[in-house]
């Protein structure tokens, strides 16, 4: 069959107007059983039952809960109380001999213990029975009800020699308060107070005091009009059948996320008092009775208050337990659970405080990841969380029971030591740790190494431990800038170099959109022909505040802070547009120009790098072939395999690729191989001493060779003689760029460059 949605939706609409429906023809019928004729009682009660039973069945299957197993217990126990109730009319009417005049009341007690089944198994589901401030709630409700009807219903009874059916009689009262009790915690518990469960509620209620009202004129031989009974019990059957009609019925057998404990409400206030206070004067006023019912009574009284006592040390514990939560949460790293920022100061603190007296040192690591970023980027955040994780782990166990190891945010962590100042504690601490960190860590996606840089500082007295941390964590910057995977000691010049650092990168934000970027190109000229091939674009910028910046101080920490992405897009634009208007400048019949443009290893991971070469090419009308972009080996190291998607697809649309400073890297024959790259530039300091029988000599005839069997074209950088051009040109080298030709500079600076037609100019 196919599934209408409109359906489904005329269907939800539907079943709130067929419950109001059950309510109101029973609401009609039991006014008529208590107004209306005598003979209309009998059919009144009839049609009230009828109304149930159907609305039983209808209900669960209309609206299908997760589980029906409660419901159909309601169910069986509805049909239990209409036979029951069929034959308490045979018996008034004289039809049931004497020896069967037991027999409605016995046939209810089954309905009783189905409907606790129904309740019992609503709480399982919906797991309110973990929540334990409930279930001592609900006790209270239990016990003073169960001591109310001890004393009016159950003691009277036991007073006389019991009969058969004042048995029965004692059992109704026990019944009502059990499942009182079940539907109390239903209702005290965490989660939502649906209208289904508001009506289970009412029919419990309304079943104890049909029952109560029953055994005071049935035990004690009260004038209770019977139509009074009849009409709560029919009331009950209402109520616990229609439930099922509504739709939140379903969320009876489902748990309830309640969050967190709710706060003590008045009105559950009022009730834990009058469940207190009513047994209690009720003991002090009702006259004495017989000796076991007067235990009974007391020992109720005694449970109750326990219960209460035990409810306030519940609560009591509960607070204690929210508080040391809460202070772990503040003072513990929810990730690692290692001491936060706030714990390691505060105990750096002390243990400062205590140097002076023991002659003892403080010293603290700062740890920090090695491009742990890349993790997160390529196996995403969850392995990221596992990798912080199993580093913590390591570090406390590369450390002294009385060492503190904490976690100070981020892929940093800090470890503080104490002792004598000659043990050289920190030091050797470091060196340790950078050991250890060189083996791999296993993790879900198999195993990774990720080493670290430290910076250390050390306290005699005078140092609060947040400037300790503060040091340390300024030494740790220089063992990065020092080329990773090594430590640092702090000293107190790392300051100034700190702070003119962060100078820096204040004044280098938005240096793109105030337009303080310029780009400097450099010529490449083919050493063949003595033509001009192309330029390579390089960066510069002019800072109103700290005045021409070398790039050796912007370019790191652009790529360090993550700029470098949208720096690297603006000179990759600009270079191509420059292009394109020198390419227009020079006519169609001159010898084409490229442009080689640096790619930062951020640029290479960033899957938009290939939309915005393909765009700046469209937009300048420029082939593919006339842009080469540059990569660094170490760079594409770091994370080969998603460096190679971004450069096939740039290789595959036609873009030139260039392994940059060649030689300084990996300079592995296997790594180049798998590279799609065309061009080899072999760095500048492999250059410097060619034609003169210099040491690198050997190196630079073994890399052409080596390219030239591979099939690349090779640009030796940093040529500043004559004698360099001509040693390169006799072994065969390509390309050439250095001094020797000319220096970067901006285009305006360059139009010589772009008229000059001749092979001349590499004499010139």
């Amino acid at each position: 069959m196919t599934h209408v949605p409109a359906l489904d939706q005329a269907h939800e609409n539907r079943t709130p107007s067929e419950f109001w429906v059950h309510l109101g023809l029973n609401a009609a019928l039991i006014t008529v059983l208590l107004t209306g004729p005598g003979w209309a009682a009998a059919p009144a009660m009839a049609l009230c039952l009828v109304l149930g039973v159907t609305a039983i069945h209808r209900g669960p299957r209309r609206h299908q809960p997760s589980d029906d197993v409660p419901w159909r217990h309601i169910r069986t126990a509805s049909w239990f109380f209409i036979i029951s109730s069929l034959m308490r009319i045979v018996r008034e009417s004289g039809g049931l001999p004497d020896w069967l005049r037991l027999l409605p009341d016995l046939v209810t007690v089954p309905a009783y213990l189905l409907v606790g089944m129904g309740f019992a198994g609503m709480l399982r589901r919906r797991r309110a029975f973990e929540d334990d401030t409930a279930r001592i709630d609900a006790l209270m409700v239990g016990l003073a009800t169960a001591f109310l009807t001890w004393t009016f219903l159950i003691a009277p009874n036991v007073s006389a020699v019991l009969t058969g059916p004042q048995v029965v009689n004692v059992l109704f009262p026990v019944f009502d308060v059990s499942i009182l009790v079940l539907a109390a915690r239903m209702l005290l518990s965490r989660g939502g107070r649906q209208p289904a469960l508001w009506m289970m509620i009412f029919a419990s209620v309304a079943l104890f005091i049909g029952d109560l009202l029953y055994c005071l004129r049935v035990a004690l031989l009260v004038a209770v009009p019977e139509q009074a009974i009849n009409v709560f019990l029919l009331l009950m059957f209402a109520l616990l059948t229609g439930a099922s009609l509504h739709p939140s019925m379903r969320e009876l057998t489902e748990p309830q996320q309640g969050g967190e404990q709710r706060d003590l409400t008045r009105l559950r206030t009022v009730l834990i008092g009058v469940m207190v206070i009513v047994p209690v004067a009720l003991t002090a006023l009702v006259p004495d009775g017989s000796t076991a019912s007067n235990l009974m009574r007391a020992a109720l009284c005694v449970s109750l208050v326990l219960t209460v006592l035990a409810r306030v040390i519940r609560s009591n514990n509960l607070q204690a337990r929210a508080e040391r939560i809460s202070r772990r949460r503040v003072t513990h790293d929810t990730l690692t659970d290692l001491p936060s920022r706030e714990l390691l100061t505060e105990t750096v603190d002390r243990w400062i405080a205590r140097t002076g007296a023991e002659r003892t040192e403080v010293g603290l690591l700062f740890i920090g990841l090695d491009r742990f970023k890349m993790v997160n980027d390529n196996w995403g955040h969850p392995v990221g969380d596992e990798m912080l994780r199993a580093v913590g782990v390591r570090l406390t166990e590369l450390v002294r029971a009385e060492d503190m190891v904490g976690r100070v945010g981020g892929d940093k962590f800090v470890i503080a030591v104490a002792g004598p100042a000659h043990e050289r504690l920190a030091e050797s601490l470091a060196e340790r740790l950078l050991s250890a960190f060189t083996r791999p860590f296993p993790l879900s996606i198999g195993e990774v190494v990720n080493s670290v840089s430290i910076g250390v500082a050390k306290s005699g007295g005078g140092t609060s431990g947040r400037e300790l941390i503060r040091d340390a964590d300024t030494a740790m910057y220089k063992a990065k800038t020092d080329g990773r995977n090594t430590y640092a000691m702090f000293d107190v010049s790392m300051h100034a170099q700190v702070a003119g650092r962060v100078r820096m990168e204040q004044a280098l934000r938005g240096a793109v959109g105030r337009g303080e970027l310029a780009a400097h190109f450099q010529p490449i000229i083919d050493l063949a022909s003595g033509e001009l091939d192309g330029f390579e674009a390089l960066m510069r910028w002019r800072s109103p505040e700290l005045g021409n910046v070398s790039p050796v101080e912007f370019i790191p920490i652009a790529e360090e802070t993550g700029m470098i992405e949208e720096m690297g897009a603006w000179l990759l634009r600009e270079s191509v547009r420059q292009l394109g208007e020198w390419t227009a400048q020079r006519g169609p019949d001159a010898r084409p120009l490229h442009v080689s443009v640096n790619v930062a290893v951020r640029q290479l991971r960033d899957g938009s790098l290939v939309r915005l070469v393909d765009d700046a090419l469209r937009e300048n009308a420029l082939p593919p072939e006339a842009l080469w972009l540059e990569i660094t080996e170490s760079g594409v190291m770091e994370d080969l395999e998603s460096a190679l998607l971004t450069l096939n697809a740039l290789r595959t649309m036609g873009v030139t690729l260039c392994i940059d400073d060649f030689g300084t890297g990996y300079s592995s024959l296997s790594y180049l191989n798998r590279l799609p790259v065309g061009i080899v530039k072999i760095d500048r300091s492999f250059i410097n001493e060619v034609g003169e029988n210099g040491v690198n000599e050997p190196i630079v005839r073994a890399v052409l060779a080596m390219t030239r069997a591979m099939g690349h074209r090779v640009v030796a950088e940093g040529v500043e003689t004559e004698v360099q051009r001509d040693w390169l040109r006799e072994q065969g080298c390509d390309l050439v760029q250095g001094w020797y030709y000319g220096k970067a500079d901006l285009p305006a600076n360059l139009t010589g460059w772009i008229e000059r037609r001749s092979p001349a100019l590499a004499e010139a």
